[in-house]
């Protein structure tokens, strides 16, 4: 039998649900970054996002953490976290790791200029090398530790390393629990940029980048991470390219930008770039603004060679995302309104 809510009830139900929607609106994210920065270039757009995220109160940027072995890479994060107004932010390193080469614009964190005399660095920063920073999961069980429980976002848009080796930590002075149970109690949702979906340029078996680099620490994470993953896969990034007239006219506002010179120094402009790494901070900010449809719950088996297979399962930890033309247009705006916009505290 229907059951008719009277007008006074209506007004009582409504108003707790608008109230809740208002408060929940008003929690930033609580984000970690998991970054192989200095391999492509969207693992800066990428961090220029969320500090953009974190000026508008959507969320809060509790570190950044390394999965390239590269001397640099610590800095010049530690570069733009300063040109964006927040050079306290942890960093944390991988040791050892992947791909140690500096890249094609890793260099500019160690660029100097002279002024009156003086010779200071062309992009401001503390940091002067990855031997002078914690290790990353060292780092990681600080920050998990410190938070409350079930309220910590991780973006992992590298290699597997760090999170699988944090998946195997002991206890610490940080928390006395082993990493598999820490992770459980403090993070909600672990967003990735990994693996692919749907076949591309006609392959069916399509082994991603960041999955081939690191293999054996990627099907770990797949198999024994305990929490929600929504896995972001090639075919996403591939699908919203970053227009090249943003970098040229978007980025003017000063003489010379970080994000944009990592741009152009990636590969000489015009061109535009897959926005891989933006999309898992998109959907790890704003899981629920419609940005991205997501699969059915299942299981993503991580195979010998690196593909990636996804098989439906209703208690399954895993999803994907889905892009529709419909959602296309307005995701690509959105990602580069934010990756464009200026700093901001």
């Amino acid at each position: 039998m229907a059951v008719r809510l009277s007008c006074l009830s209506l007004l009582v139900v409504t108003a707790f649900t608008l109230q809740s929607a208002t408060c929940r609106a008003a929690e930033s994210v609580r984000l970690i970054f998991d970054t192989d920065i200095g391999n492509d270039v969207d693992d800066v757009l990428a961090l220029g996002m969320i500090h953009s995220l974190q000026a508008r109160g959507a969320c809060r940027l509790l570190g950044v953490t390394i999965t390239k072995d590269s001397d640099l890479a610590g800095p010049f994060v530690d570069a733009i976290n300063t040109f964006y107004l927040r050079g306290e932010t942890p960093i944390g390193v991988v040791r050892p790791g992947k791909t140690p080469e500096p890249g094609k614009f890793l260099p500019m964190a160690a660029e100097m200029i002279t002024n009156d005399g003086k010779s200071k660095f062309r992009y401001p920063h503390n940091l002067l090398s990855n031997r002078d920073a914690p290790e990353a999961v060292a780092l990681l069980r600080k920050l998990l530790a410190a938070e409350p429980d079930g309220a910590v976002t991780i973006a992992q848009v590298g290699f597997s390393t760090n999170l699988a080796r944090l998946l195997d930590s002991k206890g610490d002075d940080a928390s006395p629990l082993a990493g598999i149970e820490l992770i459980r109690k403090k993070v909600k949702l672990l967003s990735v940029m990994a693996g692919a979906f749907t076949p591309i340029n006609g392959n069916h078996h399509y082994c991603e980048y960041n999955v081939v680099q690191d293999i054996a620490n990627c099907k770990k994470l797949s198999e024994e991470w305990p929490t929600p993953v929504v896995w972001s896969g090639f075919e996403i990034g591939i699908a919203l390219e970053y227009p090249a007239e943003s970098i040229v006219k978007d980025y003017s506002y000063v003489a010379d930008h970080p994000v944009a010179e990592s741009y152009r120094r990636y590969e000489a402009p015009p061109h535009s770039r897959p926005t891989w790494d933006l999309t898992s901070v998109l959907f790890a900010v704003h899981p629920e603004r419609g940005y991205f449809d997501i699969s059915p719950p299942g299981s993503i088996v991580v195979e010998a060679d690196g593909f990636t297979r996804f098989s439906p399962l209703a208690d399954g930890r895993h999803r994907y995302l889905k892009l529709s033309d419909a959602q296309r247009i307005r995701t690509l705006e959105a990602l580069v309104q934010l990756s464009s916009q200026p700093p901001s505290k």
